[in-house]
């Protein structure tokens, strides 16, 4: 299940959509002498999904400013920028419980294609961010991070995109900051959850993109960083969901086997004015899964049409 939170505009003839320059772009990369930032693990070497490959040679660390241990400092985030800045919104996506930006591999260069201005970015405690000081990774830190990032690069009201546990995310953090919003390491454990989450994928490809989605747990800051978060009790927006102000997409698989039915109705029903769309013959990562999908009634919401 995913959410889309925001205030799309009309995107009429004024859209004004300007790519970065790539030299710049080149230089912030630092790509190493096979394309991926120097910064991933060696491991994203053996993934074969062309599609991870292509975004991972995009991710890049940008300066997101933090409070550690009393004290102000920096944490350089990763992130996937985009190379088409818009007058309109951009669209911020953020991901699952423990995964990476990555997860949207296949529907990022759609969510382009349809001339978005579009961020993935990683969660505080999960991606590929240089931990290496050990910042605080709890509800309240990711927050704060997200808001920090925000502020000092998008600097704009945004569509904030969220799947799974990223949908509590988003409800938190539209809450706490209305103004900016128009522990599976282990390689079995993980591969059982792709073959809930996803319908009907081969072996092969699940063995694949098990790989995708442990890669980042291979950072030696993973550990603390879980571990903080556990500590701090997660997201509980139980409360929260009815004071979400902001128009709502709600996108659910037919075949979720992790979100159920009756969850689905029950936010549709505390969030009375959203729209609500079922994706047919598709499992819980819609975006992974369905890319075309998800990429169109995201498109479609942004516009402002009824999706």
């Amino acid at each position: 299940m995913a959410l889309v939170l925001g205030r799309p505009p009309a995107v009429g003839p004024r859209t004004v959509a300007k790519r970065a320059r790539p030299g710049r772009l080149a230089a912030s990369l630092a790509p190493t002498g096979n394309g991926f930032p120097s910064f991933l693990p060696t491991e994203v070497e053996k993934i074969k999904d062309p599609f991870a490959r292509r975004l991972a040679r995009r991710i890049e660390r940008v300066p997101v400013p933090v409070q550690i241990e009393s004290s102000d400092g920096w944490i350089m985030s990763s992130c996937v920028k985009p190379l088409i800045r818009s007058e309109n919104n951009p669209v911020v996506l953020l991901h699952c419980f423990d995964s990476s930006c990555l997860e949207w591999r296949r529907a990022y260069p759609l969510l382009e294609e349809a001339g978005l201005e579009v961020w993935a970015v990683d969660v505080l405690g999960w991606g590929f961010s240089d931990l290496e000081k050990r910042p605080p990774c709890g509800v309240s830190s990711k927050r704060h991070h997200l808001y920090q990032l925000w502020k000092s690069h998008i600097r704009k009201p945004m569509v904030l995109v969220g799947p799974s546990l990223g949908a509590a995310a988003a409800i938190d953090f539209a809450v706490s900051h209305s103004e900016a919003v128009s522990l599976l390491k282990s390689t079995p454990l993980r591969f059982y959850a792709n073959m809930l989450a996803f319908n009907g994928i081969s072996l092969a490809t699940c063995c694949d993109w098990t790989n995708v989605g442990r890669l980042h747990c291979l950072l030696p800051w993973w550990k603390d960083a879980s571990v903080s978060f556990m500590r701090s009790g997660g997201y509980n927006v139980v409360d929260q969901i009815k004071e979400v102000k902001q128009k709502v997409l709600i996108v659910y698989g037919e075949r979720d086997r992790i979100i159920t039915k009756k969850l689905q109705v029950r936010l549709h029903c505390e969030l009375p004015s959203a729209i609500i769309r079922q994706v047919p013959d598709c499992g819980h990562l819609l975006h992974v899964e369905k890319p075309n999908a998800i990429a169109n009634l995201i498109a479609d919401f942004i516009r402002g049409s009824n999706c």
